[in-house]
């Protein structure tokens, strides 16, 4: 907004100077964006604005909403400047320690949720590899109490934010956060009934040409998967044939590129998984991938 001009002071006046700030800095969705940014200043819902369109703001409203513009004009990610994100309708903190929460990963935890012979166990026990901001295994703990859970990730920073994200949600009691190795962590190897993960799975070369929302802002280590995109999801998909009981069940979240889930149906197959399935996301790319561990691996 140009510093110059006499700002709006109305609601509606602002959101549209400012939607026509972000398109002119050609910002994906600037209307969205700028509607996000006044939801939560003013803490309500984004629909809700519409009621609101002709209240005038405080100055230090103003103020506010023109810093978070900025910040998004210069690429920051709008989640990361609200601060605050729903997944799966319950409040998650986000920030730069962790990747943005997203749709396709919704969908996971559903794939998750729908896996019903897996919860036959009384307390079955979940792991969560890579937990990041922790919204699958807060989700999996809020959507299915009786589970037990435990979350991993190799950055001390997102087991931080998960362990945040439990506690807004009061769900810190039923999930252990940890930063080692799955095998390092449990008592009994073979014992452990779902593993789902959301790993880095971009090959590095392709990292550096994503879009500088995602390359300058949203942490690399959580992207960045190895020279073919595949090395964590192996080491993932070995750890467990270990870990998992079983009939036991791995879920990951994979790349939109064909090729990709090809690739590990073909290593889990190698490595004893049966029962592999493929499931498309909303924009129908083979997104995801799930299997059971055969007995006798």
């Amino acid at each position: 907004m140009n510093q110059a001009e006499v700002p709006p002071r109305t609601l509606g006046g602002i959101l549209d100077a400012s939607a026509a700030f972000l398109a002119a800095r050609k910002i994906d969705e600037p209307r969205l964006a700028a509607e996000w940014l006044a939801a939560r200043l003013l803490r309500c819902g984004r629909l809700a604005l519409h009621e609101k369109r002709a209240e005038t703001l405080s100055e230090p409203l103003v103020e506010a909403m023109r810093r978070g513009i900025r910040r998004v004009a210069s690429g920051e990610p709008v989640q990361y400047v609200v601060g605050r994100w729903e997944f799966r309708g319950h409040p998650m903190i986000v920030d730069r320690r962790a990747l943005i929460p997203r749709p396709e990963t919704e969908q996971l935890v559903q794939l998750v949720l729908d896996a019903r012979d897996l919860w036959q166990n009384p307390a079955p026990l979940v792991v969560d590899i890579g937990t990041g901001s922790g919204c699958i295994a807060v989700s999996l703990a809020l959507e299915r109490p009786q589970g037990r859970y435990l979350a991993t990730d190799i950055s001390a920073e997102a087991l931080a934010l998960a362990a945040e994200n439990a506690r807004l949600n009061a769900v810190e009691s039923r999930i252990n956060f940890a930063p080692a190795e799955l095998g390092d962590l449990l008592d009994d190897p073979g014992t452990v009934d779902i593993i789902v993960s959301n790993p880095p799975y971009i090959p590095s070369a392709t990292v550096d040409k994503l879009g500088a929302s995602v390359r300058d802002f949203e942490p690399r280590l959580a992207l960045d998967g190895g020279p073919d995109g595949m090395g964590i999801l192996r080491h993932i998909a070995e750890e467990a044939t270990m870990a998992l009981r079983n009939g036991g069940g791995l879920f990951f979240e994979l790349s939109a590129e064909q090729q990709q889930a090809e690739a590990v149906e073909i290593y889990l197959r190698e490595l004893g998984f049966e029962n592999i399935r493929i499931d498309r996301d909303l924009a129908g790319a083979r997104r995801f991938i799930s299997a059971r561990l055969a007995a006798g691996v």
